[in-house]
């Protein structure tokens, strides 16, 4: 699998569980809004670092794309955790 579709398929993973806890976001208590809010801020900010190293992948350094790869298990994670606190 190469970076770009690694980085593709962790994307779509991400953009599926924001796309689940928006939908159940209306019944969600004021804390989690907030939590909400601020994960949106990060998720634009990975967006725009995400295009930037899948179009820098031939010159980006390991440690960018770890960093990269790190950031984005870390938002699918939050992500799946507001999902899972408003089950």
């Amino acid at each position: 699998m190469s970076l770009q579709d690694e980085f593709n398929k962790l994307s779509e993973k991400i953009k599926q569980y924001r796309d689940e806890a928006r939908v159940q976001l209306h019944l969600a208590k004021e804390d989690v809004k907030d939590e909400w809010d601020d994960l949106e801020q990060d998720w634009d900010r990975f967006r725009q670092k995400l295009d930037q190293v899948v179009h820098d992948a031939e010159n980006a350094s390991h440690e960018a794309r770890d960093t990269a790869r790190q950031w984005g298990e870390d938002l699918k994670t939050r992500y799946q955790d507001i999902r899972n606190k408003m089950k």
